[in-house]
């Protein structure tokens, strides 16, 4: 594992490492983890977003994505992300996890410490977040985060339309 970037009550976030590939690749080729996300990736695929992601710790500090395992157990949950949103402007939080965590309020719990981190120590002025048009759960995660519904968006890495979400930083 990497090292800790944060944690909350119940999970620990660490950076992702090369030999976490395998870990990843368990989570990314699940078709129920990936299908309001993008299709699963192969693990050509896995070891290039692994690279990505390891060269945006440095070209954006204190934004990335981060591997979540339960504190109590030691468990890999999934992976959480607050990192420049494709082909946009905006920063997104986001996350995906395993199908027995759904429903345990560890997406509430990452994403509210995430969108706090990125305005206190980041100092953003907006965070947004995306999801698919039938995930209502994430949509409702992000709404208790205190994301706003703004408009639907079409982006080009995904064939369907995205409901996007939006809140300010209570400084901005």
């Amino acid at each position: 594992m990497g090292d800790i970037f944060l944690e909350t009550d119940r999970l620990t976030l660490y950076r992702f490492t090369p030999a976490d590939v395998e870990t990843i690749l368990t989570l990314d080729s699940d078709p129920v983890v990936m299908r309001y996300v993008i299709p699963p990736r192969t693990r050509p695929e896995i070891e290039k977003y692994v690279a990505d992601v390891l060269a945006d710790y440095d070209r954006f500090p204190g934004l990335g994505r981060w591997l979540a395992h339960e504190r109590a157990t030691g468990r890999f949950v999934g992976i959480w992300m607050l990192k420049p949103l494709q082909e946009t402007e905006h920063i997104e939080v986001g996350y995906r996890m395993f199908e027995e965590f759904w429903g345990r309020g560890f997406a509430t719990e990452v994403a509210r410490a995430l969108v706090r981190h990125g305005f206190e120590t980041v100092r953003l002025r907006q965070i947004v977040g995306i999801t698919h048009p039938d995930n209502a759960a994430s949509q409702h995660v992000l709404e208790k985060c205190g994301l706003q519904y703004q408009r639907t968006i079409r982006l080009g890495f995904v064939e369907h339309p995205l409901r996007f979400y939006t809140i300010d930083s209570p400084t901005a």
